[in-house]
C-alpha cells in the first residue's frame, strides 16, 4: 500500500499517541521532535485529526494531543 506524505505523518503522529501510557497529552513539539515532522505540517494534520475526532486537544500549559 502506498501513503502520502500527509497520510505517513499521520500514522506516525497516531502511533506515537498511541504508544503514551497516561492520559496526559502529548505536545506537538514533543511529537515532531521524535517522528522527525516540521511542527507546522503536523499542526495541519493533527488539525484534520481532530475534526474527524481521532483525536482530543487539550489547551493551555501542558496542554497537548492525546
Amino acid at each position: 500500500m502506498i501513503l502520502s506524505t500527509r497520510g505517513r505523518y499521520a500514522v506516525m503522529a497516531m502511533v506515537e499517541l498511541g504508544a503514551q501510557d497516561s492520559e496526559k497529552p502529548l505536545s506537538l513539539a514533543c511529537i515532531a521532535e521524535r517522528q522527525e515532522i516540521p511542527l507546522a505540517y503536523l499542526e495541519q494534520i493533527l488539525s484534520r485529526l481532530k475534526a474527524g475526532g481521532l483525536v482530543v486537544s487539550v489547551r493551555g500549559p501542558g496542554g497537548g494531543s492525546r
